[in-house]
């Protein structure tokens, strides 16, 4: 399969997520779906899709047999829903670990386990270790491991669904090693403290 677009795997993800985190929501309209690709969190990086943009990215999803619409009984307006799991053949928890790969781009297994606490419940980081190392094991692997960059302690793992090699964490970059706002605000402090040549505030 031909690795998808930014847009394609955000709107994939993104599915995948609400089917499993707000079920009485999904199927989603495509109105819901603009608001879940463009969330500020739990997504990396944030982005500002356009209906336009959705509707291209879902019909190249349509093509590929990773989504479609849909109409409730009796209803008349249109909805999406994946079929990621039907058409790759992963369970629920392998399914879980792709959507938040998509979504977040490469990550540890520990912050994979905590990043899909809301889809399902994996008892360690060694379950998300064997449920990675199936989906490396496939004809066709749908994860790969990174290398381990200098500095880090963890290997990190990307889906080959789409191209995320712009976005490996380097050890040294306090801008993305932690990928939280905290970490965003200190990043963003330091880059500021250094153009105006001051020292960097230790704290206490």
């Amino acid at each position: 399969m031909d690795q998808l677009s930014a847009e394609e795997a955000r709107v994939l993800g993104s599915l995948v997520e609400k089917s499993f985190t707000t079920p009485d929501q999904y199927p989603l309209t495509t109105n819901a779906l603009v608001a879940a690709c463009n969330q500020r969190s739990n997504r990396e990086p944030v982005v500002d899709y356009g209906t336009e943009t959705i509707e291209l990215a879902l019909r190249s999803l349509d093509d590929r047999r990773l989504a479609r619409l849909t109409r409730a009984s009796g209803g008349r307006t249109v909805r999406y829903v994946h079929r990621m799991q039907a058409t790759l053949e992963v369970d629920d928890e392998q399914a879980s670990l792709l959507a938040v790969l998509l979504l977040r781009g490469p990550q540890t297994p520990g912050e994979l386990r905590s990043r899909t606490d809301r889809y399902t419940v994996f008892e360690s980081v060694a379950a998300v270790d064997e449920r990675l190392a199936d989906l490396m094991r496939r004809n066709e692997p749908l994860v790969e491991r990174l290398e381990r960059a200098p500095g880090q302690k963890e290997n990190r793992y990307r889906t080959l669904l789409t191209d995320q090699t712009g976005q490996v964490v380097p050890a040294d970059d306090p801008m993305t090693a932690r990928p939280d706002r905290v970490g965003r605000l200190e990043a963003r402090i330091l880059r500021i403290e250094t153009a105006l040549g001051l020292e960097p505030f230790e704290g206490e």
